[in-house]
């Protein structure tokens, strides 16, 4: 029976494009993983029973270790002890502090540790302090943060079924190479094919390893008053734009962080721009519909990361924000591969 070369190979790329791209259109609501990794180029390590004290807040959390990074962006691994005490700070002098379990440390809390350098580089916790507001901000960020991942794991299992069935796709593809080559003698045209097949499936597995990343399209700043979280008339059409040109992007999140000027209490400022970015969700949420699943977890940075100068009157209005981003899957927006198979040989 004589084979038709062309036909085959045409039906072979056809199918396995089709089955390598359908799980794109169920990646199109995922969302970015929040358990950050700790980065190798800003860990600290301390020393062996050296003493240290450090703030910052916590990015990541196992079974009996966490990690804290400060201000200045250094990552520090923190182990816990049965000896480790957890509590709040006191309020005043007469009051003392409430214990909590260890299991209490959560990710997106402010946090100060005192402990000694450990065998391996951490610090070993004898004392975990932090503040009764900044624990409910955080299990308030974990709860926001559990069916984000659950919705990442989900995807990474879709990539993994996908990578598995292009590897079977290549090899399947291969064998159609070699009984091409020995019914029609067309060796060339066989050895075009399967290159260009393969870098069709190189090119879909790229496509594919993009989908967890984002990009950003678009960013718009929010401003408002002096000790106010109440969005102002240029504050809505702001968001109204910016709402528009999300709703009509594929793939996308947005990211809100607000903050505040210098003037004031330090905690009063972080939670002034915790309320910022309250208001400018709830705005998009009941204004124009934009899902909660599209939106990454707030935080409030208070008076840190300032974009101006907190001793001018006019660089301070530009420090009392809440800045929006659209955030666009990057794999997504990426065109799809174009398989071309080779021509040249005989009886094509």
């Amino acid at each position: 029976m004589t084979i038709n070369l062309k036909t085959l190979r045409s039906f072979a790329l056809a199918f396995g494009l089709a089955l390598a791209l359908s799980p794109l259109a169920l990646g199109q609501t995922s969302t970015p993983a929040t358990n950050t990794p700790t980065d190798a180029t800003r860990a600290r390590s301390v020393s062996s029973g050296e003493k240290m004290k450090i703030k910052g807040v916590v990015v990541k959390r196992d079974a009996d270790t966490f990690v804290v990074r400060d201000l200045t962006g250094n990552d520090t691994v923190v182990r816990l002890t049965d000896k480790t005490s957890v509590k709040t700070n006191k309020a005043n002098f007469l009051a003392r502090g409430t214990n909590y379990g260890t299991t209490n440390i959560l990710r997106g809390l402010n946090l100060e540790v005192e402990g000694r350098g450990g065998s391996s580089g951490e610090l070993v916790a004898d004392k975990v302090r932090f503040n009764e507001s900044d624990l409910r901000t955080a299990r308030a960020v974990e709860s926001r943060a559990t069916p984000l991942e659950e919705r990442a794991s989900a995807s990474e299992g879709r990539i993994s079924e996908v990578e598995q069935n292009a590897q079977k796709l290549s090899g399947q593809l291969d064998e159609l190479a070699a009984v091409s080559n020995a019914a029609r003698g067309g060796a060339k045209a066989a050895q075009e094919t399967a290159d260009a097949a393969v870098a069709g499936v190189n090119a879909t597995n790229d496509r594919i390893s993009a989908l967890d990343d984002y990009v950003p399209q678009d960013t718009t700043a929010v401003n408002f008053r002096l000790g106010s979280a109440v969005l102002t008339a240029d504050g809505k059409a702001k968001l109204d734009a910016i709402a528009t040109k999300a709703l009509n992007a594929k793939g996308y999140v947005l990211e809100v962080t607000g903050f505040a000027d210098a003037s004031g209490n330090t905690e009063r400022n972080r939670a002034l721009s915790s309320r910022r970015a309250d208001s400018v969700i709830r705005y998009l949420v009941e204004q124009h519909q934009i899902p909660l699943r599209r939106i990454v977890t707030p935080y409030g940075f208070g008076e840190s990361n300032p974009i101006a100068d907190n001793k001018t009157r006019d660089g301070r209005a530009q420090n009392r924000r809440v800045e929006v981003k659209v955030l666009v899957n990057k794999g997504l927006t990426q065109p799809a591969p174009a398989v071309t198979p080779g021509t040249s040989g005989s009886g094509q």
